[in-house]
């Protein structure tokens, strides 16, 4: 045999035993690992760490119990981050995988919180705002007892005035252009829909009454 080949036949169970360390599988974290750094990063408001490794934890252990708590805290750290459409998909995702979660009324409450966020000024379009109203009186009437039902009806309450609100500025807008007809059911919409706008009612009182009379004339 060759010397050559000899020294071959020879270097092929050191290369294998050195190989056992290049070759190794690198040791992934556990669920629980990933559990525990995805809420250390979240407890030091580093958001986006959080998401990153939360969103390993679904990806690598989707059967594992920390999978749902993950699901969640995605949603909560995109709501941190005032990604609102990101954290809407998300929390409205933890709800269809786990319906009967004793989170849902939480995860109910954060989504109508994303449109609550997201509502606009008076003189802007208000979906958001009617978005915001529909989640919040889903909660209330769905999930009766729950612990945010105080919160979500000051926050209807508020959603209800910035309604009134931007019906009335509408309202005045057509009365100054004098489309008088335009401006009336702007300001009656306010007199029967929101009643307790306070001034805004008052107002909204007050100027139909005019535009009225000027229609007469």
């Amino acid at each position: 045999m060759k010397i050559k080949h000899i020294f071959i036949i020879c270097l092929i169970p050191l290369l294998m035993l050195s190989g056992c360390a290049w070759f190794e599988p690198k040791k992934e974290k556990t669920a629980e690992d990933l559990a525990n750094e995805g809420m250390a990063a979240f407890a030091k408001e580093n958001y986006a760490a959080a998401i990153e490794s939360f969103e390993k934890l679904k990806d690598w252990y989707p059967f594992s119990k920390f999978a749902a708590l993950a699901e969640l805290k995605i949603a909560d750290a995109h709501y941190e981050l005032e990604a609102y459409e990101e954290s809407v998909f998300a929390y409205e995702s933890f709800e269809k995988l786990h319906p009967r979660n004793e989170a849902v009324p939480y995860v109910v409450y954060q989504i109508g919180m994303c449109h609550f966020k997201r509502m606009e000024t008076i003189d802007r379009d208000q979906t958001a705002t009617q978005k915001a109203i529909d989640v919040f009186n889903r909660l209330i009437e769905q999930l009766p007892g729950n612990a945010y039902a105080a919160s979500a009806k000051e926050n209807i309450r508020k959603c209800k005035q910035n309604l009134a609100e931007h019906e009335f500025y509408v309202g005045l807008f057509y009365y100054k252009s004098k489309h008088y007809k335009a401006a009336i059911e702007r300001f009656e919409t306010v007199i029967s829909d929101y009643p307790d706008a306070g001034k805004t009612y008052q107002d909204a009182q007050q100027y139909a009454l005019k535009c009225k009379n000027l229609v007469k004339e």
